[in-house]
């Protein structure tokens, strides 16, 4: 029951107390306040994400809601210039390389973590070491497999790498630093549910599958933060998410298509922020258990049959550009030379033919976190060459563990949208085709010795030549192709201030928010 009915029973009471109840909504009109973000704390934001975190330990998945709210949690030992993409100090201070496989980096001496107890170079050396033990089965494993330890010498980091390792420091830029002393007590579990770190937020609460509420950080070293508060709520629904922000029960969404950027841009209170990213929309094959997908003319017709510029043009309408591989010209091993011309639906029914597979069905995993109207299109693509798509949709969590599995017990081909934030192919097609590893349903150990030795080759143009060869490959073999260089885009309430960058770094402490 209603307590102020029950206090004071009576129409007449209801009547008066119903006018008050108007006014007091006429009131918050006037003022410019939207009766949804009424009593909520203006350096408060509200984000709307298309996922719960699959989780809050960042030595574990990196797939992009998830990153969006641990990376806040935590500081990074290097961070990158968002305009120029050049490496500056964060909590390492300042590093150099003393040989050939050694690097030694110099830790700031005024971080806490949000605990009160110190962050030192024990706690970065721990960070990496955790996730190059393979019992811990990181997701980011392949990332800094280069390193072969982390140790210190007094307050300072040292990274041993098994080989000279071109590819460290950009790298170090996604390496958040955990407290050992934490981890070790409470473990893993816990740690993942309430972490402890020296970012410029906190945790303050988590409902599973629904929400994050984070808090500044009073501990943090940094400059006061303009965003005082952040809530991540899962969304599922692209219109959901633009419902959100046109009503201001949300500041900002992420992972919004063109459509949602159209339906934004008509509300003279909301801004779209996008920007091209180093992020690959593209289809990766199951070479091994993935059916019709097992045969490469299957997978080549495949390649042939899509078309390209029609998703560009049709679906993405100015928010992707072409690419003609796994790999977009932001980044280190882009090779010009390859052709772009793969759209041929002539060549992919004849392949589809030569290879029996005609009217067979491939299955295609997906989750909500991808457009599904790229994915209805492929499908619509590969039905006028004679192949049958059933497309298999779950949730990112489910999708990823699904793909991920060791047993490449998953579909024909899946969908996905990948980003290393380093800049280089090694951080492309190394973690996604390489021999045994977690995303990879590929082998040839020709492409193998490529990978291998472009990531301990310093020599630009050597490395180069490598990526060129294992791109060859990649285009012979096929498993995986790449559909074009995608854009981030974001919905947003005018008095966000925020400029993304390639890498989606989404930093709350980068933005301003207008109170």
């Amino acid at each position: 029951m209603d307590p102020v009915e029950r206090d004071h029973p009576g129409g007449r009471r209801r009547t008066v107390l119903a006018c008050l109840a108007a006014l007091a909504t006429l009131a918050t009109a006037a003022c410019g306040i939207h009766p949804a973000t009424a009593g909520r704390d203006p350096g408060t934001l509200v984000i709307d994400t298309a996922n719960y975190p699959s989780t809050l330990d960042p030595g574990k998945q990196y797939d992009a809601d998830t990153y969006a709210v641990y990376r806040n949690i935590f500081d990074q030992l290097l961070r990158r210039n968002p305009r120029t993409q050049a490496l500056v100090p964060w909590i390492a201070t300042s590093w150099r390389q003393t040989d050939a496989t050694t690097w030694r980096f110099a830790i700031r001496r005024d971080v806490r973590f949000s605990d009160g107890s110190p962050l030192t170079a024990v706690d970065a050396a721990f960070s990496i070491n955790r996730i190059l033990d393979k019992k811990f089965a990181s997701q980011q494993f392949a990332n800094f497999s280069m390193i072969s330890k982390a140790t210190t010498d007094g307050a300072d980091l040292v990274i041993h790498t098994a080989r000279p390792a071109p590819t460290l420091l950009t790298y170090l830029t996604t390496l958040s630093v955990v407290p050992q002393h934490y981890v070790e007590k409470a473990g893993e579990q816990k740690f993942a549910a309430k972490p402890v770190g020296s970012g410029p937020y906190m945790l303050e609460s988590a409902t599973a599958g629904s929400q994050v509420a984070l808090k500044a950080n009073p501990l943090w070293w940094g400059p006061r933060t303009s965003v005082r508060a952040a809530v991540f709520r899962a969304v599922p629904s692209v219109a959901s998410r633009v419902v959100d922000l046109q009503s201001r029960k949300a500041d900002l969404a992420t992972t919004l298509t063109p459509d949602a950027a159209d339906q934004i841009k008509r509300d003279p209170k909301l801004a779209v922020l996008s920007t091209p990213t180093e992020r690959i929309a593209y289809l990766a094959f199951n070479t091994i258990k993935g059916g019709p997908a097992n045969d490469p003319r299957v997978r080549q017709a495949i390649a042939a049959a899509i078309d390209y510029n029609a998703l560009i043009k049709n679906l993405q309408r100015g928010y992707a550009k072409p690419i003609n591989s796994l790999l977009t010209p932001l980044a280190f091993g882009y090779d010009k030379a390859l052709p772009d011309d793969r759209y041929d639906p002539a060549t992919a029914r004849r392949l589809v033919a030569q290879a029996g597979a005609k009217g067979r069905t491939v299955v295609m995993d997906t989750s909500p976190s991808f457009n599904p109207q790229i994915v209805q299109a492929i499908q619509a693509d590969l039905a006028a060459v004679g192949l049958k798509v059933q497309i298999r949709s779950t949730d990112q969590p489910t999708y990823l563990k699904k793909v991920q599995d060791p047993g490449h017990n998953w579909g024909s081909l899946r969908f996905g949208r990948w980003s290393c934030a380093c800049l280089d192919a090694d951080g492309v097609i190394y973690p996604l085709f390489h021999t045994g590893g977690i995303w990879s349903s590929y082998t040839n150990p020709a492409f193998d010795r490529l990978v291998e030795q472009a990531r301990t080759v310093i020599d630009p143009k050597r490395r180069t030549a490598l990526y060129d060869e294992a791109f060859r490959i990649l285009a012979r073999d096929l498993p995986g192709l790449g559909l074009f260089q995608d854009y981030a885009i974001y919905g947003a309430n005018s008095r966000v201030s925020w400029t993304p960058d390639a890498q989606e770094s989404f930093y709350l402490d980068a933005m301003k928010v207008r109170r």
